[in-house]
């Protein structure tokens, strides 16, 4: 049977919230946290808005989780975010022993594949969701950035 509540369901709210980032002139990444089929957490980056280099998508929906769950362990949750985290956000999501993260587009640069960092042993992963999508607009932003200037 078809379960319409997949990896790409989310990761399509992730991209609605990549989209109010991407209205707001903040870099467009968005993040949804799930139990059960359920979303508990929606955040997108404000770091612009907040004058916060850690107002990540990924740090504002864990915050949010946590304060939902009443408990600082996600482990039964899994993040869907539209940018491979950061070393930064990776080690939040190692602390709150998060049970799945699923993002869309690679981040070779600053991803936290390539900077060596590392999930918690028990958290499962998934890349490439949605990945053109998640890309296109990030691209869109950046161009669009760099026309102004």
């Amino acid at each position: 049977m078809l379960d319409p509540f997949d990896d790409t369901y989310f990761m399509k709210k992730a991209l609605q919230e990549a989209e109010r980032a991407f209205e707001k002139d903040e870099v467009p990444v968005g993040a949804v946290i799930v139990v059960s089929n359920k979303i508990i957490a929606r955040a997108h980056n404000l770091t612009e808005m907040l004058n916060d280099v850690t107002a990540h998508a990924e740090m504002q929906a864990i915050t949010a989780a946590a304060n939902f769950l009443g408990g600082k362990y996600l482990n039964e949750c899994t993040m869907y975010v539209t940018l491979e985290p950061c070393q930064m956000c990776a080690g939040a999501l190692y602390w709150s022993q998060i049970g799945k993260v699923v993002y869309g587009a690679a981040d070779e640069k600053r991803g936290f594949n390539s900077l060596g960092a590392k999930l918690h042993p028990k958290t499962e992963m998934i890349g490439g969701v949605l990945q053109e999508e998640c890309s296109q607009l990030l691209k869109r932003f950046f161009v669009e950035k760099r026309n102004l200037n």
